[in-house]
């Protein structure tokens, strides 16, 4: 493990959630909501409305330039995340979750507690020097942003849809040679 799992899980909710906003977009209602939340295994605040996804929709550039960002200019948006939203870092124990941090109460709205959440976890990241495990897909049609968490940082694409295309591209290049 390169990180700890609250970070690793962080990461990889801001990462998914950026990449929503690339087409096909996949966070277009509050069911594509709930199923983020479940799949992260956010707690709590949850109001489940539409000005909720709107707002969390809206977050999306922020995530996108933060987990793009080279490590300096990281460091400015994670400071101006958790100067916004009053952060105060404390270690909480929850539900399945052992000793983790949290920096905002459960009861702040959702798109403050991802933002907060993700600039905690670029902090381990630019701490360890890591910048590297973020990358972009290596599709030349897609863009998506690449959280690699592999122990040998082999991974290229952000998603399995743009690893098959790609293996697929491959596969027909070399058989028409």
């Amino acid at each position: 493990m390169v990180f700890a799992h609250d970070t690793e899980v962080s990461l990889q909710s801001a990462a998914t959630l950026a990449n929503s906003a690339l087409e096909p977009d996949t966070l277009e209602t509050v069911a594509d909501l709930d199923a983020f939340y479940d799949e992260f295994e956010y707690t709590g605040r949850r109001d489940g409305d539409e000005a909720e996804l709107a707002a969390v929709r809206a977050i999306r550039p922020r995530l996108f330039e933060l987990l793009t960002a080279d490590r300096d200019d990281a460091v400015a948006l994670v400071n101006a995340m958790l100067a916004d939203a009053g952060a105060v870092p404390q270690l909480v124990r929850h539900d399945v979750w052992d000793w983790h941090l949290h920096a905002v109460g459960p009861e702040r709205d959702l798109p403050t507690r991802i933002l907060v959440e993700t600039a905690m976890a670029m902090i381990d990241v630019i701490r360890s020097d890591e910048m590297s495990r973020l990358g972009r897909c290596a599709d030349p049609g897609c863009g998506g942003i690449v959280l690699d968490l592999s122990r040998n940082r082999s991974k290229r694409f952000c998603s399995t849809a743009c690893g098959n295309r790609n293996a697929v591209a491959a596969y027909r290049a070399r058989q028409r040679r």
